[in-house]
């Protein structure tokens, strides 16, 4: 490979990582009408945007006649939207919790530019803001929910937030640096560590979390590897739990294990008992 050749990949690389790390799709195919759920359109104003641009979700409130879990705030992937995650979403409904389901720009309904690393985290914290200062939640009642990217994004926010009542993190990676080598190995002939600047470090980030953590993950995920979750966990401080589903996938943990994700999600909630919220 010639140098300026090698150079100009170099410089494609770190100009368009996003675009390797962030797969925004916009159609929706579905609603929590089509469910026969109640649901609110939110439209968040986004802080750092001069457009008056907003990302869009779903406030889908606890059943009625219930006694409410607390409230969840659910962070996807980076491949899907809104709708694809509805399923997921009903299922956090279905154990008690009313549920906040949003898009990061760039993704569904929700306007702004391309995603990006800084982006996402942004819009996690707004989102958590709707929640306390204009729904008036106690920090003490949400838990905060990840899937695969989105978890690094809730590690993030957990991180940021250590008076939230817990957080669940699902099939989701240490760093962008170690996905980098599972699913990209060929990109080390380039100077990885210099290009990537989309870090995602969650390792790093999970040993100063300050609240109880459950950690879940399909031990046949071909997407990120199980040892992953793994290594969360081990890093991760009390109380936490690793829960491994042996014939569970990427995407199919909630439909499959449903009973074990319940019994543990109890035992997460009984730990923090969100709504006799701890508050700051």
């Amino acid at each position: 490979m010639g140098a300026i050749a090698y150079g100009g990949i170099c410089l494609y690389l770190f100009a368009r990582q996003n675009r390797f790390i962030f797969f925004p799709t916009r159609a929706i195919h579905t609603s929590p009408a089509d469910y026969g759920v109640a649901y609110e359109d939110i439209w968040l104003d986004i802080p750092d945007n001069r457009k008056g641009e907003r990302i869009h979700g779903w406030w889908l409130p606890h059943p009625e006649g219930e006694r409410p879990t607390g409230v969840l705030l659910y962070l996807h992937g980076n491949g899907s939207n809104v709708g694809a995650n509805l399923e997921a979403a009903l299922r956090f409904r279905e154990f008690g919790f009313s549920v906040l389901l949003v898009d990061y720009r760039g993704y569904g309904r929700s306007q702004g530019d391309f995603p990006t690393e800084t982006s996402v985290y942004r819009d996690a914290e707004r989102a958590w803001d709707y929640l306390t200062r204009e729904r008036g939640i106690q920090p003490g009642e949400i838990f905060i929910y990840g899937h695969s990217l989105g978890g690094a994004v809730a590690i993030d926010l957990a991180a940021r937030n250590p008076n939230a009542a817990g957080a669940i993190v699902e099939a989701s990676f240490t760093s962008m640096r170690d996905m980098v080598d599972y699913q990209y190995p060929f990109f080390q002939v380039f100077p990885v560590d210099f290009l990537l600047t989309h870090e995602f470090d969650s390792l790093s980030k999970v040993r100063t979390l300050n609240m109880p953590i459950l950690f879940v993950h399909g031990a046949r995920d071909a997407v990120v590897p199980a040892s992953m979750s793994a290594r969360l966990y081990d890093a991760a401080p009390e109380p936490k739990r690793l829960l491994m589903i042996p014939e569970a996938d990427h995407h199919n943990i909630g439909a499959i294990a449903r009973e074990r994700y319940f019994k543990a999600m109890e035992d997460l909630v009984a730990i923090t008992n969100p709504l006799e919220a701890k508050n700051p």
